[in-house]
């Protein structure tokens, strides 16, 4: 049985298996079921969408299978994974569905679920689905369930809307401040202009009129030089790119200058460390962190914790360390104390909220963190050999740690897709990483290459 769910949830082109309504139907019959028989009672289920074209029917599919299985299921309609997250937990349902593909194009989907603690389900629970998928005795009956009802839908969005404003935002005052948000076409096109002006900011918002196609085209998270060029333009004093869940949030500062997820993990842990708020000294992030994050937090005693990639496992870390900040270079930041979901609004607010304190500038509160230059080289391989299985590589990798010392990094891993082999190396000289990167390359490609 091939695995469905991924680090996030199940993922595909809309349309197409696993991401078609019969499949979705079973998803919704087979979680309503297992909830019933975890709680011996009716279930009860909150369902969120981003605004791609496929989300309404794939969610009245999986709505018609919850039904069917007699779960109680409430639509939030177009709203923020980590909005769907906060409602299941504020509302005490059993569980959260989001129908959205974060940052990939409207042409695919995905299916997320919450527990209610705000945490994705477990892998036991995500196994179970896989095999209702697969089986052939999975459900047929065409069972038509509530369709979504607007003002329903409109009050979830601002119950999420006053949790961000009056819970996360109390006592935050924009007034002043310009900020200029690039919503993707997705999620927060109309939350995240209000929050903002709740709190008493100016407001310049682009990329807010979705049409089903148009979510992260040339826009949001991955695309971030229109909204450099609008910072400067406006003169604004800070910009933000959402994904097209909203998921994630990345900045540019008032001088244009790109700010990542590694950076605002840098401006964020300085600012929990100077309220004498950051546990354990340590900001866990994951292997794709830059060193330069790093080597900074360490010039303020701050341990970097790593994990495998993925905000699933950022968040495991943080439970594991009772740890108070974390994320990925990506942008998802996770603040275990406000939501055990990343949010790119809370971080917004968070980042806001620490310029206020500082009375400075984002440019000023990200120096300090210094990137070091990435050098990747992929290697084809005839097998998948363990790297400690290959002497010769491993002579390699000793001396190329034992040159690096403390001032760099070396990450040697196979694809999990592809018949390659990943040597990444951070150091401070570009052209002596380069020649690291290339002597690991080659003793890889003597041993295992094709």
């Amino acid at each position: 049985m091939k695995s469905l769910f991924g680090t996030d949830g199940i993922r595909g082109e809309a349309g197409k298996f696993p991401l078609d309504a019969p499949t979705a139907t079973t998803i919704g019959s087979s979680l309503a079921s297992y909830l019933r028989t975890a709680s011996g009672q009716q279930a009860s289920i909150i369902i969120g969408r981003d605004t791609r074209e496929s989300g309404g029917w794939l969610e009245q599919a999986l709505i018609n299978g919850a039904s069917a299985a007699g779960a109680k299921c409430l639509s939030a309609g177009v709203i923020p994974t980590p909005g769907v997250a906060f409602l299941t937990r504020d509302l005490k349902a059993d569980a959260g569905v989001v129908i959205s593909a974060s940052h990939n194009p409207y042409h695919d989907n995905g299916i997320k679920i919450f527990s209610p603690s705000g945490q994705k389900i477990a892998d036991t629970v995500e196994r179970k689905i896989e095999a209702d998928i697969y089986s052939p005795d999975s459900p047929t009956e065409k069972v038509a369930g509530d369709p979504p009802n607007a003002d329903a839908e409109e009050q979830l969005r601002k119950r999420y809307l006053r949790f961000l404003s009056e819970e996360i935002g109390k006592g935050l005052n924009l007034e002043g401040l310009t900020v200029v948000l690039d919503c993707a076409n997705g999620a927060s096109s109309h939350l995240a202009p209000q929050l903002f002006e709740t709190l008493g900011a100016k407001v310049i918002a682009i990329n807010v009129n979705p049409d089903g196609r148009n979510i992260n085209l040339n826009c949001g998270s991955l695309h971030i030089e229109s909204l450099q060029e609008k910072v400067i333009q406006e003169r604004a004093d800070l910009g933000v790119a959402f994904d097209g869940d909203a998921d994630r949030s990345l900045f540019v500062d008032q001088k244009g200058n790109f700010v990542d997820g590694d950076a605002t993990l840098w401006v964020l842990a300085n600012h929990f460390l100077n309220k004498g708020a950051l546990k354990e000294n340590a900001v866990v992030a994951t292997v794709m962190s830059n060193i330069g994050l790093e080597i900074a937090l360490r010039s303020r005693g701050v341990e970097l914790v790593r994990t495998d990639v993925g905000d699933k496992y950022v968040l495991e870390g943080l439970l594991k360390r009772d740890a108070t900040l974390g994320g990925e270079q990506s942008g998802h930041i996770i603040i275990p104390e406000i939501s055990l979901a990343g949010d790119g609004m809370i971080t917004t607010l968070c980042v806001l909220r620490t310029m206020r304190d500082a009375k400075s500038g984002l440019s000023e509160l990200a120096s300090g963190f210094q990137r070091y230059p990435q050098v990747l080289l992929n290697v084809r391989v005839r097998e998948k050999v363990a790297f400690t299985d290959l002497p010769t590589v491993q002579k390699a990798v000793g001396e190329v740690q034992e040159g690096l010392a403390q001032n760099g990094r070396l990450l040697l891993r196979y694809s999990g897709t592809e018949s390659l082999a990943r040597v990444m190396i951070e150091g401070a000289n570009q052209n002596e990483i380069e020649s690291y990167a290339k002597k690991i390359a080659q003793e890889i490609t003597l041993a295992i290459g094709v």
